[in-house]
């Protein structure tokens, strides 16, 4: 199984990549592909530059990647209590060569923030609109207070509960 895995930010220390990257090992044997949204570089969306560029290369090339995935794992960085600027962008010229996005694939959806909200109205938002744009929404889960559940050192979850939680997110992809 082909597993496309990504944190909704373009931060070089994304905790949301970072968890991602965590859910994507409870899949036995999954060929893991890790996205960084700073490889698909696209200018800021406006019908005046659609209109000048046409499609952005970025854009398709995030939307082969996904394409290529047998399932999907996102996790969303919340800014201001919405998507990332970044994301956001990116997604926008993505619908705009396809209306849906995540093409059908089975997917789990995640959030995690420093504070006790765990970025859930983010996370709302990302599973509220998913039907909409082709995801197949299997699962999605908040990890709240990401520094004190998170242990960076090794690499996982303090909360054996929170760890069994993901796990039976993620599991919901097989």
């Amino acid at each position: 199984m082909k597993v496309v895995v990504f944190g909704a930010s373009t931060s070089t220390t994304s905790i949301n990549k970072t968890l991602a990257i965590y859910a994507a090992n409870f899949i036995e044997n999954a060929d893991v592909q890790v996205l960084d949204l700073n490889d698909y570089d696209v200018p800021l969306f406006s019908e005046d530059m659609e209109r000048e560029i046409g499609q952005a290369d970025g854009a398709k090339a995030f939307l082969a990647d996904i394409a290529a995935a047998d399932a999907l794992i996102v996790s969303f960085a919340e800014h201001n209590g919405s998507y990332t600027a970044a994301y956001k962008n990116l997604f926008d010229w993505s619908t705009r060569i396809e209306r849906e996005v995540f093409q059908n694939k089975p997917a789990v959806y995640l959030a995690t923030s420093p504070g006790p909200g765990g970025a859930k109205s983010v996370l709302a938002a990302a599973t509220g609109s998913a039907p909409y744009f082709g995801a197949d929404l299997k699962a999605s889960l908040s990890i709240p207070s990401f520094y004190e559940n998170f242990d960076l050192d090794s690499g996982a979850l303090r909360s054996i509960e929170l760890a069994e939680e993901l796990q039976k997110a993620v599991e919901a992809l097989k």
